[in-house]
Formats: C-alpha cells, structure tokens, sequence
C-alpha cells in the first residue's frame, strides 16, 4: 500500500490547486481523479472570467494549465474510481477499483454535476447554446434572447442576472409560482426584461449550429408552442459527487459537505482535522473556477499544518 502525504480525489480545479499548494509545503501527493483530470470546466468551450486571462481561454486549456503546473511540481495523477475512504488512527486509507492508499490528510474535491433536462438537443447544443451557468457565459449572450429553465433560487437569480445583460430573458417553469424565496422572486416578477413562462416545460432544444429555439408545453393545457431564443441556461439544481463520502463527514441537506474557513470538514459535529473539502463539491456561495482554486490552495495548506509536515 503506497503511502502519501496528502491524497486529492477529484482533479478539477480545485484538486489540482490543492496539489500544486500541498507539493510547495513540501508534501508527496497524490491526485485521484476517476475519468480526466479538469473536470466540469475541461469541457466549457470558453472561460471569460478566470483572472489573468483578459482574451478568454478554453477550459481544456486551462486545465492544462493546470495540469502541467501539478506535475512541473511533482503530483502524482492515479485515474481510477474511489470506492470508499476509512479514517484510521492517525492516517487514512482511500481504496480504489485498482489500489490501496494511505495518506496523512485527504482533500475531497470531487466536484458536482448540473443537473440535466434529459430533453432532445441538450447534449448537442452544449457549449453553442446551452449552458449550466449564468455567470460563466452570460456576457456571450450580449443583448440577445434567452431562456432560464428553473424555479428556484439559482434559477431567479440567473434570470435576473442575464437581465442587466440580455435584451430578453423567459424564465420557464413547470409551477404556478417561482419556488424561490420571496425577495428573489420578487425582483424576477418586477424586472421587465423578464417574461415568466408559467406552468411550461422544455420537451426539445433546437437549433442548427447553435440553439434557435426551444419546444415547450403547458403542464395544464397540453398547448405546444416554439419560443425563439439564442441561448437556454438550466438551471434545475446540481448534485455534488459524495455518496462514498456518507458517514466519513457532515453534509448538508443537499449533500455538499460542511466546511469550516479552513476547508476543514465536520464529522458528527466536530472538526475532522485531516480531510478537507475544497471546490463545488462543498457548500459554498458561488462555484466558479477561480473559488475552487482558492478553497483548493486553502486546503493544502491547513492540510500540511494537520499533518506537521514543514
């Protein structure tokens, strides 16, 4: 059983974040990252909002990037799937479908996935028209016409947030009432800009090169219509990859795990002093590449205090 420092799971930003702050400590780590190292942001076709990178880039760059800075300092990369995490004393033993490890610290950054329509051209259109963020590709959307499918409070906001950039925004949802909270629907129900679309679902994406306009109908009436649009953000919820963290640490009603300032985690309560969380996987206010690589670099860094590594 090889023993590290500090293993990662997950090779998103975050993680590897995490692995280039934990190899500067001085720390031998170990990066486990199930299918490709990057994550969610290894696929977005365009990242304008990372700082220092004032002409944009792609996420695959990016992650490269990213990549190639982890391993310049000597992280090492496994690509197999974790199949449970033991707390032991003193030290943590992480088993995969290929190997056991062992490690002082464990940072989880196993990240979160958007949750889908499952609806005809969704796939197809991602990254040309279809997007799970309103902050990561809003401004493409300049003074066209989009769509937000969702009631809730991320929904509303990326409605109201598309608004100051968009020339009109529909906001789609299959209820009578928005389910987010009072204040945040109120400001969706004044904005002009904003058109809601009640009692409605999106059964089609479509489009040629890019998304033209979606097929919806009434959950009442059974009246289906096309809606012209440039754009669709989906916004129905993400789900945070932590089954096997169950029991290891405290999550929310979610599934996101909770987290101190120092992306330490809790287990029944109390401080779990030697596994972190750091990046959408844990719950925080905003997921954008840029916070999980702080909460990442955070986590290395308390991480090796923990673990008295100088």
């Amino acid at each position: 059983m090889k023993t590290y420092d500090l293993i990662v799971i997950g090779g998103g930003a975050a993680g590897m974040a995490a692995a280039v702050y934990g190899r500067r400590a001085g720390l031998s780590v170990l990066v486990i990252e199930a299918v490709f190292h990057g994550g969610q942001a290894a696929v977005t076709p365009e990242i304008d909002n990372y700082i220092g990178f004032s002409k944009g880039i792609s996420g695959a760059d990016l992650m490269e990037n990213f990549h190639a800075h982890a391993t310049r300092f000597g992280a090492e990369f496994a690509y197999e799937q974790v199949l449970s995490v033991l707390e032991e004393e003193g030290a943590i033993r992480v088993i995969t479908t290929r190997n056991e490890y062992k490690a002082g610290a464990l940072v989880i950054a196993a990240g979160a996935a958007p949750r889908q329509l499952g609806v005809d051209g969704e796939a197809k259109f991602v990254g040309t028209g279809v997007s799970y963020c309103a902050t990561c590709d809003g401004t493409f959307f300049s003074k066209k016409t989009v769509a937000v499918v969702g009631g809730g409070n991320t929904a509303a906001e990326d409605a109201i947030y598309l608004s100051k950039i968009c020339e009109k925004v529909y906001m789609i949802h299959r209820r009578d009432t928005l389910r987010a909270e009072a204040v945040i629907a109120e400001t969706a129900l004044k904005e002009p800009k904003i058109e809601i679309v009640w009692d409605s679902v999106v059964d089609e994406i479509q489009g040629g090169k890019s998304v033209e306009s979606l097929k919806i109908h009434n959950v009442k009436t059974e009246e289906s219509r096309e809606l012209s649009v440039n754009g669709v953000f989906i916004a129905v919820g993400i789900r945070p990859n932590t089954d096997i963290f169950k029991g290891i640490v405290d999550m929310d009603e979610h599934g996101f795990i909770i987290t101190d300032e120092c992306m330490r985690t809790r287990s029944e309560g109390r401080i779990a002093k030697r596994i972190y969380a750091a990046g959408d996987v844990r719950a925080t206010p905003l997921r954008q590449v840029i916070t999980a690589a702080a909460d990442g670099a955070i986590a290395a860094y308390y991480a090796n205090k923990a673990i008295g590594v100088v």
